[in-house]
């Protein structure tokens, strides 16, 4: 049957909705940070999500900004590079995880894409003991700043070769995480990894990653 369901993550008077799927049999959760713009509906997370549930983890997206904020966003972009706003969003969550009586025993990951990416990193640093490995897809680790240096989490760098940018920004911050660390450049993708076969790459990166780093549940 597996687990399916629609959840509200309660952070004081925020509610974030989130989207919980994956086997009966997990080994660990995945947690998501969306990038900017985006949400739990992104169809690029959700494809990734699908390939790790078929290796046994429970993929929990969730939206870091309420409906209201959203909105907002959408015309103005305020939120979406409030990197602080959203890390602490995903550290609530990863606290509400704990709490759950299923989930809260798997060991979790998070899988961060764009801005999620240093959301997730910051939350990594946050809770160095939640925490036990982050893939980062086309991200921007680099907004993390100060934290990328309190990460201990094993952390996968994922970058499109035809984003000269954004690797160049994967390798000065790959140079001051303190964790372990692999930067890995999938050949022929862009940002957005809508080339084909190339978001393929990133979710068996991905599903080996965190099967190999996430510890079998006590």
């Amino acid at each position: 049957m597996g687990v399916r369901a629609e959840a509200t993550v309660s952070l004081g008077e925020v509610r974030l909705p989130a989207d919980v799927d994956g086997p009966d049999d997990a080994t660990g959760v995945v947690l998501f940070a969306h990038g900017s713009g985006s949400s739990r509906h992104s169809p690029r997370n959700v494809a990734v999500a699908r390939v790790l549930q078929r290796r046994r983890l429970v993929t929990v997206l969730v939206d870091l900004l309420t409906a209201e904020e959203d909105a907002v966003d959408a015309r103005t972009a305020q939120w979406r590079f409030d990197i602080d706003l959203l890390a602490d969003r995903l550290t609530g969550t990863l606290d509400w995880l704990a709490a759950e009586p299923t989930l809260g025993r798997l060991p979790v990951g998070l899988f961060g894409a764009s801005t999620g990416a240093a959301a997730a990193l910051v939350a990594a640093a946050a809770r160095p003991q939640r925490v036990a490995a982050v893939v980062s897809r086309g991200g921007r680790p680099d907004l993390a700043g100060p934290a990328l240096s309190g990460v201990r989490a094993p952390t996968l760098l994922l970058v499109g070769g035809l984003d000269d940018q954004v690797i160049t920004m994967n390798e000065q911050a790959a140079e001051v995480l303190a964790a372990p660390r692999e930067l890995r450049v999938v050949p022929g993708a862009g940002h957005l990894f809508e080339e084909p076969g190339t978001l393929d790459q990133v979710a068996d990166a991905a599903a080996d990653w965190f099967t190999h780093h996430l510890p079998v549940p006590a």
